[in-house]
């Protein structure tokens, strides 16, 4: 009989000659199934067994088992969960906030690295401009948080003495001997030693608050629906400040206003065709100013140019700034252009000085800022109930998007050099403090909403009941009145 046969009369796998291969009759016994018990399935080993098979679905104790396609569907639940946190009510608050702190921050850093050399060629000490600019940041400060914390009632209130009082100084600028001339532009007012006040800054957020509230009191008459309230007396003060500002021959804030002007009548719900025969006497009125200087004129020849022996220095040099910096930038402070070569590196074309020392990261890193802050500015317009709201913080995000494209469009060469600064970004005390006072308006805004009252509201009382937080103090306090064990 060979080895590998059972023995007569016995079961296959239990060879006489193979006695670890026997198994006991308890054992036998027991793994015999009893009527009307279910057996075990044969493929389930027991936990710790070694060379137990993994059954899908069967998580082992000590080991985690990996779910089968969970990042496919964390992926396709992302959308999905984007728009539910940007549903939720606080999200316009923290992102405005964030997004204006953000570009101040980085627009510090910037003038700091941008301005050194334009000082120490003036003769001044390195960080002269940057002193400036940290001043009126910290004043802006102060307007932003006075206006987050204002009520909307409030600065209802405040719309007609801020108009009246831009208008005043614009005045002012075009008395001799009052008005300082800067780069060709009569737009500023001397206040003592080296601080200067551009009042047009102000005239947009004037324009912006003072429009809002006229609109408001006139769709709760339900007059927007006759041309002569829509236009009148909006238009005609609007005109006005365009005139004291092109005075002063500064045509880029003149273009801002009106882009001011367009954004509230689109939200007030004009006409087509009376929104079309504005628009095209504005264009008229522009090309005719365009038309009948000179300096304007080379400034829109700039446009895509690539010779800077041609009146376009400025235009082609930002150029060359952008397309050194790469990636991810030459390094902070490591910028060539700034040397002399681009005029204006701290104002109007330190988005240049960005491109060249952060490269195309640092640029994308603004341009998505500026994003957020004018996303986030439509959302606050287009969900509120009060109309004053609603043309407010349309006028407000018009103004500093359209001011953000005008100059970005400039220094990548797309648009002509209008002279307008980067908001919130670029050196200026006087375009600063409005800005963030505007920022503080939406702010404010963003707070105003129901959802948003109620949400924070909420906050404050998990705040102030949190019982981690009151175990907290009040240990604090038995440990504070305890004598120290050494203490006689």
């Amino acid at each position: 009989m060979s080895a590998d046969r059972p023995a007569a009369g016995g079961r296959p796998g239990a060879a006489s000659g193979s006695p670890a291969r026997r198994r006991p009759a308890d054992v036998q016994a027991a793994g015999r199934a009893a009527p009307g018990v279910a057996r075990p399935p044969a493929d389930r080993a027991p936990a710790g067994r070694a060379g137990a098979r993994a059954v899908p679905g069967l998580s082992l104790p000590g080991r985690k088992a990996a779910p089968r396609g969970s990042a496919r569907r964390g992926a396709a639940r992302l959308p999905q969960r984007l728009r539910e946190a940007w549903d939720r009510p606080l999200t316009a608050y923290y992102v405005i906030l964030g997004a204006g702190l953000l570009i101040t921050v980085l627009g510090l850093v910037m003038v700091y690295s941008a301005s050194q050399i334009v000082a120490l060629q003036n003769g001044l000490p390195s960080t002269f401009y940057f002193r400036k600019q940290l001043l009126a940041v910290a004043i802006g400060a102060v307007l932003l948080w006075a206006a987050a914390r204002l009520p909307v009632k409030l600065h209802r209130a405040l719309a007609y003495p801020l108009l009246l009082g831009a208008v005043f100084l614009m005045v002012l600028v075009q008395v001799p001997g009052i008005g300082q001339t800067v780069n060709g532009n009569t737009n500023w007012i001397s206040i003592g030693g080296p601080f200067q006040l551009q009042p047009s800054e102000f005239g947009k957020l004037a324009l912006a608050m003072w429009g809002a509230d006229l609109l408001a009191r006139k769709g709760d008459k339900n007059l927007l629906v006759q041309w002569k309230h829509l236009l009148v007396p909006l238009v005609p003060v609007a005109v006005l400040l365009l005139g004291l500002i092109m005075l002063g021959g500064d045509m880029g804030t003149a273009m801002i206003l009106t882009a001011v002007l367009f954004g509230m009548l689109w939200l007030a719900g004009a006409p087509t065709r009376l929104f079309s025969g504005v628009l095209a006497g504005a264009a008229a009125l522009g090309a005719l100013a365009i038309g009948t200087n000179s300096n304007r004129m080379s400034r829109l020849h700039c446009i895509a140019a690539t010779d800077p022996d041609h009146g376009c220095w400025q235009a082609v040099h930002g150029i060359y700034a952008l397309a050194s910096g790469g990636w991810f930038g030459s390094g902070l402070g490591a910028s060539v252009e700034k040397w002399g070569e681009l005029p204006e590196p701290h104002t109007d074309f330190i988005f240049a000085v960005t491109g060249e020392e952060l490269g195309l990261a640092g640029t994308l890193s603004v341009l998505a800022l500026f994003a957020a802050l004018g996303y986030a500015g439509i959302r606050v317009a287009g969900r509120t109930e009060d109309p004053f709201v609603r043309f407010a913080a349309g006028g407000v995000t018009t103004w500093i998007t359209v001011q953000a494209v005008i100059n970005i469009g400039a220094v990548l060469g797309l648009l002509p050099i209008a002279g307008v600064p980067l908001p919130l970004f670029s050196y200026g005390g006087s375009a600063i403090l409005p800005t963030m006072f505007a920022i503080g308006l939406l702010i404010s805004f963003a707070r105003s909403e129901p959802a948003a009252r109620a949400a924070l509201a909420v906050r404050g009382r998990k705040r102030r009941t949190n019982p981690l937080t009151g175990a907290v103090r009040r240990t604090m306090r038995r440990h504070a009145g305890r004598r120290p064990s050494g203490e006689r």
